[in-house]
């Protein structure tokens, strides 16, 4: 039996958000607070960094290549309807995204209903999609920052649960101002959870 705030955590790359989430499941002590645990990490490349860095905390990591499934006549729905089934298996209230570089469809999201969650690095409704960082300084943003929301159909259009602001500097590059973003993402997507999961067993 599940409990009442379980996790799966999907990604694709090197998993910082990840590592950051489980260390605040075991340091904030979620399970015994919200009867909280991380059951899976399952990438959709199989040499996402994340993964060993997964399997170094102790958790489960499964892979599912979306490259498998280019072979079928819908390939994107085709791989959504075996990563839902994937999910399903581990019984999760929350499906939490976490560099995860794929746009899910209803074919995945009608099996979670405001049960999935992401982070972005902008500050939605600005810059959604990719290179949120060369946007934002073309732009001339003088701040910039990151987004945890829930996940719909519309890409990073659902609403709005937390966000975490930082400055751009003078002479920022986008890497520059990436990685000041990312330190706040770490910071961020716990509290944003956190919020999430007391909510639910209260």
């Amino acid at each position: 039996m599940a409990a009442m705030n379980d996790l799966v955590i999907l990604i694709s790359g090197g998993g910082s958000n990840m590592v950051a989430l489980a260390q605040a499941c075991q340091q904030r002590q979620w399970a015994r607070r919200f009867g909280a645990r991380i059951r899976a990490v399952i990438s959709n490349r199989p040499q996402a960094a994340g993964l060993a860095k997964a399997q170094d905390l102790g958790l489960t990591t499964e892979v599912l290549d979306h490259q498998a499934f280019a072979g079928h006549a819908q390939p994107r729905e085709a791989f959504d309807a075996a990563l839902r089934e994937r999910v399903l298996a581990f019984e999760p209230q929350w499906v939490v995204l976490a560099g995860f570089m794929r746009v899910l469809t209803p074919t995945f999201l009608s099996a979670f209903p405001q049960r999935v969650i992401n982070i972005h690095p902008s500050l939605l409704p600005a810059f959604p999609g990719l290179h949120t960082h060369e946007r934002a300084l073309a732009a001339g943003c003088r701040v910039a920052g990151a987004t945890v929301h829930w996940v719909t159909e519309v890409l990073d259009g659902g609403s709005i649960i937390d966000q975490a602001m930082v400055p751009v500097c003078d002479g920022d590059n986008a890497d520059q101002l990436a990685a000041r973003v990312l330190s706040q993402e770490h910071l961020l997507y716990p509290r944003a959870l956190e919020r999430i999961m007391a909510q639910h067993v209260t």
